[in-house]
């Protein structure tokens, strides 16, 4: 079960550094739009919607790298308190009865959010049509990525409780 969730740590730790970067595309199109606007007078027709759209997939992207670096919030102020065998109880509760409704709407409002722009043809409104399914795709395998993270750290939370009964 270590090797499960070393893979999965693995896959979210690439997938991570692989999308962080895009963070630097987006500020260059901003810049970009910013030198527009100065020096010829009117932003442009794309940027707007490209960089928003950017910033919604990197966010999402990255959710599941910053939950296997503990980057989210968590209210563990006495949690620390406890010991490890309490805490690994903890966890398993919280992802059993917060995470996974969670997870299970994000993905079953996330497919159907995806499904309906895509059957639909969706563009952004505006001079340039942008499609808006592929960003709306992205939810979902965000949700992907965020669940298998979860399931890693369910993983380690099931193997404290085995080794502190052994």
């Amino acid at each position: 079960m270590n090797a499960i969730a070393k893979a999965i740590d693995a896959l979210n730790e690439g997938f991570g550094r692989l999308i962080a970067p895009l963070i630097a595309v987006i500020t260059l199109i901003v810049l970009y739009d910013i030198a527009l606007r100065y020096f010829a007078g009117r932003p442009s027709d794309w940027a707007f919607d490209v960089t928003k759209m950017l910033f919604g997939a990197h966010f999402m992207l990255m959710a599941a790298y910053g939950l296997r670096h503990h980057a989210h919030v968590e209210v563990d102020v006495l949690k620390r308190l406890l010991s490890r065998r309490k805490q690994a109880v903890i966890d398993l509760l919280g992802y059993l009865i917060f995470f996974v409704p969670f997870i299970w709407m994000l993905l079953t409002f996330g497919w159907s959010f995806f499904m309906r722009s895509f059957s639909r043809g969706e563009t952004t409104y505006g001079m340039v049509s942008i499609p808006v399914y592929p960003v709306k795709g992205v939810i979902v395998f965000a949700a992907v990525l965020i669940l298998l993270q979860a399931i890693a750290i369910v993983i380690r939370a099931i193997q404290q409780l085995r080794e502190e009964t052994a």
